[in-house]
């Protein structure tokens, strides 16, 4: 297949190395190595993305900006084909060619505070830059992706519909997402009051998603697929529910999820450093929240894919969906508990 894919932007296949490339699970994703020069090659999966044109459109405006208004900064977007577009259309599906930044690395696991710090830094940073962009120019690449609202009826519905065996089994956590809504209220009362601003917003925010130096210094985001309008709480809820624990989403020992308050701490001064000027208070008020929005829509997402049968993340094995819904729910009960500690560290900023 690459081998009709790699001349199109003008590259030998006989003349390359080219390897599988990183841990993602959306895109397909080679490296590409020549004598000269290293590129990253991806396949955009359009089971996703149903219209990779808006990919390439947002990416494209977005790079426009930045080379007009922040030219220093390190924006790795799509290379042009011999066709003169850098979006490529196949008979195999849709192909991007990227650079690839040299000296660079990126981190699959974070160890360290201070990596947590880097990371969230280079996301405010993101999107400090792009303040002033009309966000109203972006396309909406995943329709409803951070909708909880939404979310939470789909979550309702499938629990109506639910086989009664596996109602059975998830009863405690339906009973608990139930008796935690007052988190889709909040969400419901910030839209429906629009009491914050829509900005130019990552919502993919997992480490991996950050190059770093030989320094484990950031250099820039990566991964712009999911670009789009949205609130800052979506940036910052998803770097609370990927950074905080030292185990990850597929931990099934409950005992290892744990909240590093240190690492919390690492990633408000990180994004506060780039968005503090920003940010109005009122998303400030709502910085803890949005580690409680994010770690409760991916729980109840899960569920609701549980009870449907897994027909949307799909099962490794069997209950793999609702073991990652109890360790979504124990990291969100580890984190309500620790609330007015969080509040301390950062210091509670009432609603203005």
């Amino acid at each position: 297949m690459l081998d009709k894919i790699l001349p199109l932007y003008g590259i030998q296949p006989v003349e390359s190395d080219v390897q599988l490339f990183g841990d993602g699970l959306i895109n397909r994703t080679w490296k590409i190595t020549t004598q000269s020069k290293g590129y990253i090659l991806q396949q955009v999966n359009q089971s996703v993305f149903k219209n990779p044109q808006d990919i390439d459109q947002n990416v494209s405006r977005l790079k426009s900006y930045l080379s007009k208004t922040h030219p220093e900064y390190l924006f790795v977007s799509p290379l042009s084909g011999s066709s003169g577009s850098s979006l490529i259309e196949t008979s195999e599906g849709y192909f991007r060619l990227f650079p690839f930044v040299e000296n660079s690395h990126s981190l699959n696991v974070l160890n360290k505070k201070e990596e947590a710090y880097e990371g969230a830094r280079q996301f405010g940073r993101f999107s400090r830059l792009l303040n002033d962009f009309d966000v109203k120019q972006l396309h909406i690449t995943l329709p409803d992706f951070h909708n909880l609202s939404l979310r939470f009826d789909q979550f309702t519905y499938a629990v109506e519909n639910a086989s009664a065996e596996r109602k059975e089994k998830s009863k405690d956590l339906i009973a608990f997402i139930m008796d935690h809504v007052d988190i889709v209220t909040t969400y419901k009362n910030i839209v429906e009051r629009n009491e914050i601003p829509q900005r130019v917003i990552h919502h993919d925010t997992k480490i991996n998603n950050v190059l770093f130096d030989q320094n484990n210094k950031g250099i820039c985001v990566i991964d712009l697929d999911t670009v789009m309008p949205g609130y800052f709480i979506s940036d910052v809820g998803d770097m609370m529910r990927t950074y905080l624990s030292a185990a990850g989403e597929e931990e099934t020992d409950l005992s290892r999820i744990n909240v590093r308050k240190d690492f919390f701490k690492a990633i408000y001064d990180g994004y506060m450093e780039e968005m503090g000027d920003v940010l109005t208070p009122t998303e400030k008020s709502y910085f803890i929240y949005a580690g409680k929005f994010l770690i409760y829509m991916q729980a109840i997402r899960f569920l609701a894919d549980y009870l449907q049968n897994d027909i949307y993340y799909g099962e490794k094995y069997e209950g793999h969906n609702l073991n990652r819904t109890k360790n979504q729910i124990t990291l969100l009960e580890k984190y309500l508990e620790l609330e007015p500690q969080l509040e301390n560290i950062i210091g509670k900023i009432a609603i203005q």
